[in-house]
Order: structure tokens, then C-alpha cells, then sequence
């Protein structure tokens, strides 16, 4: 299972710090084409002619770039459950080169062939990834349809699978059902009050709303769980200092500068800490 804090050290580091909590929302890596024709519905007996097939992207290694030409090829001149393997494939060459948008559209194309709940979540979790970096409205609640779609076929299989509970919930925030999404969350929270994911999530959103203390109150639970999660003790300073307490949030930061010796992250430390004198 992909780690969701797998890349979000690259986020604080890139964004600013006005603007940081937004970006951290979405917890997820930072690639993709914006590219509607990309997921286009196509019927599976027509999609090798179809000319809204997700183009190859420069953006990634070459290697990966040859791999994704050789296999859509493929794709585009098999049919049935070869064509469902290739556009497996596919999916994961994409998502290894950042291009979300592409591999939730080849997610979509095996799911549908292969009517498991390991491609449901697949393809849902492609879909998410897609949604959190889609800027057009339009295309953003497209996105969340499609992802609380198929993460809601994992769900039905299985209630505890708390990761998927937690981007169904997300989806929710920027589509127009914000408290949805809370509830959500706190629904995860009452069976799992342990869940890293969805104390660090409540912790962004209060913070994200301007709700400081109630930030300080989730992080807080999330670092009694994990004294070493870096992000959380980072958004804790952050939410220290946006609500005046600047001797806790010093203390916090200088926590995340022992926990984590990333150069970048000592910079990006050592700039709070001077907005702190």
C-alpha cells in the first residue's frame, strides 16, 4: 500500500507557508497532465480505435516512457482479458510517472474487465490521486465521483479499510459537502481513534479553516499515537504559531529539526523559526 506522507516533505519544502495546508490536504505525490479527453468514457470493444487513448508523457524517465509506448501498443491492438492485463499495466507505469490522470483512465479500463475488489481500489486510488491535483471544478467533481465510486465497491467488501473511508471522505471537502467529509473522518476516528491518517487529516483541516485549537487538540492525539511523525509535529508548530503561541511552536520545530536532518527541511525549519524572533 502506497504510504499517504510518502511525499509530502517535498510539499512543505515547495509551498509556501501561507498556502502550505491546502497542498496538504491532498497528501499525495506531486505529477499529473491536466487532460480531460484523458479519461473519456470509452466502450472496451471500441478503445483500441479511440483516439481519447492517454498519450505517452515526456515528463518521466525514459525508461519508463519506453515501457508505456511499448505497452499501449499493445493495449491498442489486443482485446479482452489481454487488453485488461495491458491497461493494468498501464496503470502502473503511469502512476510510477506521476501521470494520474492516465493511469485512473487504464485503472478504469481494467476494473471494469476484472470486477475485483483489488481493481476497484486501484482504480479508485487513481482517481484520487487525479481529483486532488484536477483545478477545473468540472473535472474535480467528476474526479470525486468517480473516485467514492469505485473506493465505494472496496468499502462494501470492506468496512475497515480505513485508508479508502478517508479519501472517499476528502473528496467531500472541495465538492461542496465539506461537513460530509468531516463526519466521515470522525466516523473513522470513532472506530480507529488511533488512525494516523484521519487525526492528521482533522489536524490540516482545522488548520486549513482557521480553526487553530481544534488543530493543536488532533495533532496533539496524532503525536501521543506517533511521536515520530514528522508532518504532524511540522502542521503542530505551524498551528502553534498561527494561534500566538510562539514559545510551543519554537519547541515544535525544534523537534522536527531532530527528527528529520533532510537539509531542506532544516531550511524550511529554520525559516519558521525566524519568523518566530
Amino acid at each position: 500500500m502506497t504510504n499517504p506522507f510518502q511525499m509530502l516533505k517535498t510539499r512543505i519544502i515547495l509551498i509556501a507557508a501561507s498556502v502550505i495546508v491546502v497542498w496538504l490536504i491532498f497528501l499525495l505525490p506531486k505529477a499529473v497532465v491536466e487532460n480531460e479527453s484523458q479519461l473519456k468514457p470509452v466502450d472496451s470493444t471500441t478503445a483500441k480505435k479511440d483516439s481519447h487513448l492517454p498519450s505517452g508523457h515526456t515528463s518521466a524517465s525514459s525508461a519508463v516512457v519506453s515501457r508505456i509506448k511499448a505497452m499501449k501498443a499493445a493495449f491498442q491492438n489486443s482485446s479482452d482479458k489481454k487488453n485488461a492485463i495491458f491497461a493494468d499495466s498501464l496503470q502502473s507505469l503511469y502512476t510510477q510517472a506521476g501521470q494520474f490522470d492516465s493511469a485512473a483512465w487504464f485503472g478504469e479500463k481494467a476494473a471494469t474487465f476484472f470486477n475485483t475488489t483489488e481493481s476497484f481500489l486501484k482504480a479508485g486510488n487513481s482517481f484520487y490521486k487525479a481529483y486532488t491535483f484536477a483545478m477545473d471544478a468540472q473535472k474535480q467533481k467528476m474526479l470525486a465521483e468517480k473516485t467514492r465510486e469505485y473506493l465505494g465497491k472496496v468499502i462494501e467488501t470492506d468496512s475497515k479499510n480505513y485508508e479508502a473511508r478517508i479519501n472517499v471522505a476528502m473528496t467531500y471537502l472541495s465538492t461542496g459537502g465539506p461537513m460530509q467529509g468531516i463526519r466521515l473522518l470522525k466516523d473513522v476516528l470513532s472506530e480507529d481513534p488511533k488512525n494516523e491518517l484521519a487525526l492528521f487529516n482533522m489536524g490540516i483541516l482545522s488548520v486549513q479553516s482557521g480553526q487553530n485549537k481544534k488543530a493543536i487538540d488532533w495533532l496533539r492525539q496524532l503525536i501521543e499515537v506517533n511521536p515520530k511523525h514528522v508532518q504532524g509535529q511540522m502542521v503542530l508548530g505551524v498551528a502553534y504559531m498561527n494561534d500566538g503561541q510562539k514559545k510551543e511552536a519554537r519547541v515544535q520545530f525544534e523537534k522536527v529539526k531532530k527528527l528529520d536532518n533532510d537539509p531542506a527541511v532544516q531550511a524550511t525549519v529554520d525559516s519558521y523559526l525566524k519568523d518566530l524572533k
